[in-house]
């Protein structure tokens, strides 16, 4: 029975059984093609030109290669190979920089035995610069057949395994396939990797956990991702029992590209409720942080390869194959509407044949005229899914040429062989429509082909009886749930769901006037020609490169165990707060002055705000220390941290520093001049009724701060408003002498002139008209309200304010940018680190009344 834990499946599946001697030889070998380690022995190191520089190179990495193999006739010959020019990984090879090389690496069509796979490798490496991944049968099966198919690309599609005929439940031996085909993958790319310079694109839902693979060997690496599926909406990805995996494993990415706004707006949302995330568009660039990685989110929808459309069109077959289609429908005065799609349940193949069947029923004019073209092509999957679209496409078509067909006539043509492409294309040339009805699609690419193909070429607009280049037109009618939609504003968008309001926008692409026709399709072809796959290609490369510009110039290590590893990244000069460092400078220091956060610091984020007991035992212990100057400096109210915080030498800042006392006998201060609150009798109603409007969210009204609080409200809501309501308080509160200011799941009203900096200039003015220069300063807090500490203390380290040879530890709580220079994970850490401190003190004093105890001792015995 398969093992039911799978959080150690990457380190599982990196054991030493799978590695290949050859890989751990290609630590000198990462360099340039053809520095490449198939099987043991197998290495080709010829020198490259010193004089020539190297070529900057893409690894792209794929389910399948693009190419097309040929299985011998007989053993003693060789396999043989050519490229597969209907693949998109093909045209980025030719449509990119003509600087880029390419190395592309995936699995191939064929099964190819395993006495032969040395051979097919090698050759394919020298011919076509192909590296393939050969899967073991039972893992590609599962892995391709099983997860990818009954588990990703259905729920992708938004179809929930509701049943066991609806793709069937979780199976976590698929998933354990899945996970060990993306390592085979990794493995192939760590054999030609040079990690310093190349790129790695990786490609589809297939691989979705390779990017794990490749962060783990390599913490600097270049690498982005492309999802050529849709992304779901979050209700239906977090149905998913490996939802977080796989978004980490998407997030070890540096750069994640989508087809439009919608899917990316899922992923972000799935980042946000799944993993606490948040984005920012930074220059127009969507970008997550993640562990100090800056993930950006490329948006750009992919197009077709224009000369290789341009090359088919000049065929002589095509030209051939569009004379016979036209005697065969425009000779006989037909019409012809267009549908291409697979066949299979997302393709909507069935509802175009209703909307067609109430095309004819509602508009009679246009039997014996109209004819629907329908060419369906072989499903990539399998299963009963397909067999009953199959059984039901056919019934219908049949139904609808018995009811509307006559002698000569037939209202459908249902094509369910495959076509060479340039057959595709002479149907694309004379088809007055093209109609897509697809219910859920990644992109969906035929209505730019079929747009490319209406524009033609000179001997075509002869064939079609075109004379002038502004007579060209096309029509289509799109499903709105397809991802090129929203790029054909020319087109008539559908639901596809609705039959009637299809078949009506079937009889107004039919009808509408020539010259709108030509409008839309002039229109079309301007977008569709400038954004093709060559333009797609080069500006996510670009964005890559951009993403990857300043890694070097960052910290990386690694943390987590099996597809929870993601890598840390840091400013050189931010690092981990070292508990020994810092007490045996608390041990050298004789004056400190310790300054601390409360929420989120010296507390977690928790539904009781109450301090401990051993928290409110640690600050008795250091504030007892004669040498230690100790401020809590909180966002709470004055009352309740005086009943919080016993502590008789502890000094507190509450508001965020607009009361301040040094002492719990002392009278409370305050930082700034005393203000007037009347503001709140304006911003509290606002409050309130983004209060009443947003479930889960409350209002804190303190003596000078007024908080709206969504911590228990949706997220995605929440800071939606949180946005709304900052733009609005700062409306009506603009001749107020207060500012409003945000903080993770709040918005704060609070008087202008107040913040935590001002507390620290008054703990360290006021020790120093004492005399009392500290030499040791630790400054801790957790969110943006703490940084203007930092900040202070940072430049007090520059001024009088501090002893000539002061060390100073400015501490963030979380691995984030910061003006500290320091950071601790969370509030635990914060907890020990305040313990070690505490025990120094209570060592220090002990030690002390030790030495008082002798002197005391000397001096009895001297009299």
């Amino acid at each position: 029975m398969a093992s039911r834990s799978y959080s150690n499946l990457l380190d599982l599946a990196t054991g030493a059984a799978d590695q290949a001697p050859a890989v751990a030889a290609l630590g000198a070998l990462r360099r340039r093609l053809p520095r490449v380690v198939t099987t043991p022995g197998l290495i080709d190191d010829s020198p490259a030109s010193p004089s020539t520089p190297p070529r900057p190179r893409t690894i792209i990495v794929a389910n399948q290669l693009p190419i097309r193999s040929h299985r011998p006739e007989s053993p003693e010959e060789p396999w043989t190979f050519e490229w597969d020019e209907d693949s998109l990984l093909r045209h980025l090879h030719h449509s990119s920089s003509p600087l880029m090389e390419f190395i592309y690496i995936g699995c191939l069509r064929d099964d190819i035995p395993q006495a032969e796979q040395d051979a097919v490798a090698q050759a394919l490496l020298e011919t076509h610069n192909c590296v393939p991944a050969f899967l073991p049968t039972d893992i590609a099966e599962r892995y391709y057949h099983g997860f990818c198919k009954q588990h990703l690309w259905p729920l992708f599609h938004y179809m929930l395994p509701l049943s066991p005929d609806l793709g069937g439940r979780f199976d976590r031996a698929l998933w354990q396939a899945y996970v060990s085909a993306n390592k085979i993958f990794a493995d192939k790319v760590l054999e030609v990797i040079n990690p310093d310079d190349d790129f790695v694109w990786v490609h589809d839902y297939h691989l979705m956990v390779l990017p794990t693979f490749l962060r783990k060997r390599f913490n600097r690496i270049k690498l982005g991702f492309f999802l050529h599926s849709p992304f779901p909406s979050s209700e239906i990805y977090k149905t998913l029992p490996v939802r977080e995996e796989l978004l980490r494993a998407l997030l070890n990415s540096d750069l994640i590209g989508f087809h439009t706004f919608d899917y990316a707006r899922h992923f972000l949302s799935c980042c946000g409720r799944m993993l606490g995330l948040s984005y920012e568009s930074k220059r127009g660039h969507i970008c997550l942080e993640y562990y100090g990685r800056t993930v950006s989110i490329k948006i750009l929808p992919v197009g077709v390869h224009m000369e290789q459309l341009k090359t088919v069109l000049g065929l002589p077959e095509t030209e051939a194959k569009v004379s016979e289609l036209m005697e065969m429908y425009s000779g006989k005065g037909r019409v012809v509407m267009l549908g291409v799609d697979d066949m299979d349940i997302f393709k909507g193949i069935s509802l175009k044949l209703l909307a067609m069947e109430e095309l004819l029923r509602q508009h009679p004019e246009w039997r014996g005229k109209l004819v629907l073209v329908q060419v369906a092509n072989p499903a990539r999957g399998r299963g009963k899914d397909v067999a009953e679209v199959q059984t039901e496409t056919y019934a219908m078509v049949r139904r609808i040429n018995e009811v509307y067909g006559e002698p000569g006539y037939e209202p459908v043509v249902l094509i369910d062989e495959p076509l060479q492409f340039y057959e595709r294309v002479a149907y694309y040339v004379i088809a007055e429509v093209c109609l897509v009805t697809a219910v859920r699609d990644g992109m969906n690419l035929i209505p730019y082909e079929y747009i490319v193909s209406r524009q033609g070429n000179e001997k075509l607009d002869r064939m079609l009886r075109q004379g002038k280049p502004e007579e060209k037109k096309s029509m289509l009618v799109v499903s709105e749930f397809i991802g090129c939609s929203p790029s054909l504003s020319g087109a008539i968008r559908v639901n596809p769901w609705n039959i009637e309001a299809v078949a009506d926008a079937m009889e107004t692409a039919l009808v509408l006037p020539e010259n709108e026709k030509r409008l839309r399709h002039d229109k079309h072809f301007r977008y569709v020609s400038t954004h093709d796959v060559g333009y797609w290609a080069n500006s996510f490369l670009l964005d890559l490169e951009r993403t990857c510009k300043y890694h070097s110039q960052k910290r990386c290590w690694g943390i987590g165990f099996g597809l929870r590893f993601r890598v840390v990244s840091l400013d050189l000069t931010f690092r981990k707060l070292s508990l020994e460092n810092i007490l045996m400078a608390y041990r050298r220091a004789k004056t400190r002055a310790i300054l601390l956060d409360y929420d989120g610091t010296l507390m977690p984020q928790a539904i009781n705000k109450s301090p401990s007991t051993e928290s409110v035992r640690i600050l008795n212990s250091l504030c007892r220390d004669k040498d230690n100057v100790v401020y809590l400096c909180s966002g709470y109210d004055r009352r309740t941290l005086h009943e919080w915080f016993p502590c008789e030498n502890l000094g507190i800042a509450a508001e965020h520093g607009y009361f301040l006392r040094c002492k719990r006998d002392a009278e409370w201060k305050t930082c700034v001049a005393a203000t007037d609150c009347s503001w709140k009798q304006i911003a509290e109603p606002v409050m309130c009724l983004y209060r009443e409007t947003t479930d889960g969210s409350t209002i804190e009204d303190r003596e000078t701060v007024l908080v709206w609080n969504y911590e228990d409200a949706d997220p995605d809501f929440g800071s939606c408003q949180a946005k709304e309501l900052v733009d609005h308080l700062e409306s009506v509160l603009a001749n107020e002498p207060v500012s409003v200011k945000t903080t993770p799941h709040s918005v704060e009203v609070k008087p202008q002139g107040v913040s935590k900096g001002l507390v620290a200039r008054r703990m360290l003015v006021s020790m120093k008209e004492r005399g009392q220069c500290p030499d040791f300063v630790l400054c801790i807090g957790d969110d943006k309200s703490d940084e203007d500490m930092f900040q202070l203390i940072a430049t007090a380290a520059c001024g009088d304010s501090l002893a000539s040879k002061a060390e100073v530890f400015a501490c963030t709580v979380g691995r984030k940018p910061s003006k500290a220079k320091y950071y601790l994970d969370d509030a635990a850490e914060v907890v020990r680190l305040m313990q070690g401190l505490s025990y120094v003190s209570e060592e220090l004093a002990l030690a002390n009344q030790r030495d008082e105890d002798e002197d005391s001792s000397l001096d009895d015995v001297w009299e």
